[in-house]
């Protein structure tokens, strides 16, 4: 059975997460020379769309496996 402990931890590691995430990916995005966003949605740039999503998938797997332990 779940309690509320667990519950609360869970909800706690996945605001954390999130929160790493987001700074980590927006971090990434400053420190590139170009503007992301632009070249994606305007310019419809797949390979920079294929790299941001790479990259995410790479930090969500590094904050993944830190909070696991």
């Amino acid at each position: 059975m779940l309690s509320s402990t667990v519950i609360l931890a869970t909800l706690l590691y996945a605001g954390l997460g999130l929160v790493i995430f987001v700074v980590g990916f927006w971090l990434w995005d400053r420190l590139t020379p170009v503007d992301l966003w632009g070249e994606i949605c305007k310019n419809q740039n797949v390979a920079l769309g294929n790299l941001a999503a790479g990259i995410a998938i790479a930090i969500a797997i590094i904050i993944g496996a830190a909070i696991h332990g």
